[in-house]
């Protein structure tokens, strides 16, 4: 049975045309028992998914069937901590809790993500860099559309945690990195630029890290008053802000550790 069987506007095959797997195949798509899917909670994981593009993602001006292909592709209940995977497609943040302990950190919400992903206007041959790990969703997402993305998290822990949910998504085309990037990371110059906390400034660093005509979405101020920017390269000394909308997300951490690699 198809999910979404109207085309678009432009003629091209929805990326909705889709049909579900069998539940017998739900366990070997995911890793997850079936029953891990409460009463309460759809039991085919698909059509969870589904939802969650269409009740909440698409409703939040997210359009771009680019984001919204990769939101089927990527698998997010992959990148959950297992504790919380009955919770992969809420409208909510998601503790990342791991085996190792409790990080104080969350997955953003899924159409806060999806959003993010829409606004760096990425193409398939952009290069990424992502300023908070976390899981390793959103770098996820962002590798499916540009052509490669250096994360970097500064907790050890995340890193390691999002490396393996990398690898057991098939995703080979991230660098997980360890450090603080809030500052600049490195001399690379990007096409695209997210960073996932809350800062007090938008980082001139790395602003000065943006191709000409490059991107940077990121969140400045603290609760309960932020705002996402979009800042754009215009030329080598010239930059462009644009106020996009109000939101709340947690902060950046901020302590510089010794660079690692993996």
């Amino acid at each position: 049975m198809a999910l979404f069987t109207t085309s678009t506007n432009s003629g091209q095959e929805n990326p909705y045309n889709k049909g579900f797997p069998p539940c017998d195949l739900v366990e070997q798509l995911t890793g997850c028992p079936i029953d891990f899917m409460k009463a309460n909670t759809l039991p085919d994981i698909e059509r969870a998914r589904f939802n969650m593009i269409e009740q909440q993602i698409r409703p939040w001006d997210v359009s771009d069937l680019n984001v919204l292909e990769a939101l089927f592709n990527v698998k997010r209940e992959v990148f959950v901590p297992s504790s919380y995977r009955a919770f992969a497609f809420s409208d909510l943040e998601i503790p990342l809790t791991i085996s190792s302990g409790e990080t104080h950190q969350t997955m953003l919400a899924p159409k806060l993500e999806a959003r993010f992903t829409q606004l760096l206007k990425l193409k398939e041959d952009d290069c990424v860099l992502e300023v908070g790990t976390g899981s390793g969703y959103q770098a996820a997402l962002l590798a499916h559309i540009a052509r490669g993305v250096t994360t970097v998290d500064i907790d050890p822990r995340l890193a390691a945690f999002a490396q393996l949910n990398l690898q057991q998504a098939g995703i080979s085309n991230v660098k997980v990195e360890i450090g603080d990037a809030s500052n600049g990371w490195g001399t690379t110059e990007y096409d695209a630029i997210l960073v996932t906390g809350a800062v007090a400034a938008i980082p001139d660093a790395l602003k000065y890290q943006l191709c000409e005509g490059g991107r940077m979405v990121v969140v400045v101020g603290q609760a309960p008053a932020m705002t996402a920017y979009c800042v754009t390269r215009t030329t080598a000394a010239s930059f462009e802000t644009t106020t996009l909308f109000e939101t709340v997300i947690k902060p950046l951490s901020g302590v510089r550790p010794s660079k690692f690699k993996f």
